[in-house]
């Protein structure tokens, strides 16, 4: 997606240890616009696939899984918590990830009652890198018995393994902007 990778490399920031900052207009502030355009992209990748159901990870996730949603005639959202809450009640999917960015382990959660066997499933996600929020994510989609469609991801680090992690998996990941290299002075995408 050639506006896309514009905008990363106008507004991107490299940070050391592989770190892409694009809080400016992706996952701290948001360009709103620039989510129409990559939710209209996403459904025009997975528009054939019947999709009844969208999930994503909290928390940067959530806002590019509910623009997509709208070019998907707004089918629902959901979004695995970090921290099980007191208003989740009932029984929950459960899964162990580890935050690339931020360098811990924890479990993701969804409740049971947003999950079910009859949904056919998006994963929507801003980052791709070394795979275990992904992997996590497919994990609970799994365990509710739910078909997965595949996984719509916004940026891709090419050069770290979680892209042939899951497509080796045999699950179709989308990537609108897929990263070939990074370092502290340039960045380059891969075609």
């Amino acid at each position: 997606m050639e506006l896309l990778k514009q905008r990363i490399l106008k507004d991107g920031v490299v940070k050391a240890g592989n770190v892409l900052k694009v809080d400016s207009f992706l996952n701290h502030q948001m360009d709103v616009a620039l989510f129409s355009e990559i939710g209209k992209e996403f459904y025009n990748r997975f528009k054939d696939c019947n999709v009844t159901k969208i999930l994503t990870i909290e928390a940067s996730g959530i806002g590019i899984a509910c623009v997509t949603a709208q070019s998907f005639n707004n089918i629902p959202v959901v979004f695995a918590k970090k921290n099980k809450t007191k208003n989740i009640a009932g029984d929950v999917y459960t899964s162990k990830v580890v935050s690339f960015t931020h360098g811990r382990e924890y479990d993701i959660i969804v409740s049971k009652d947003y999950l079910k066997p009859e949904d056919r499933v998006l994963i929507i996600d801003d980052f791709l890198a070394n795979g275990s929020a992904l992997e996590g994510l497919i994990r609970l989609v799994e365990d509710s018995g739910a078909t997965l469609i595949g996984a719509g991801i916004v940026i891709e680090k090419g050069f770290q393994p979680g892209g042939d992690l899951i497509r080796g998996k045999g699950v179709r990941v989308e990537s609108l902007a897929i990263i070939d290299s990074m370092t502290d002075s340039s960045l380059t995408f891969k075609d």
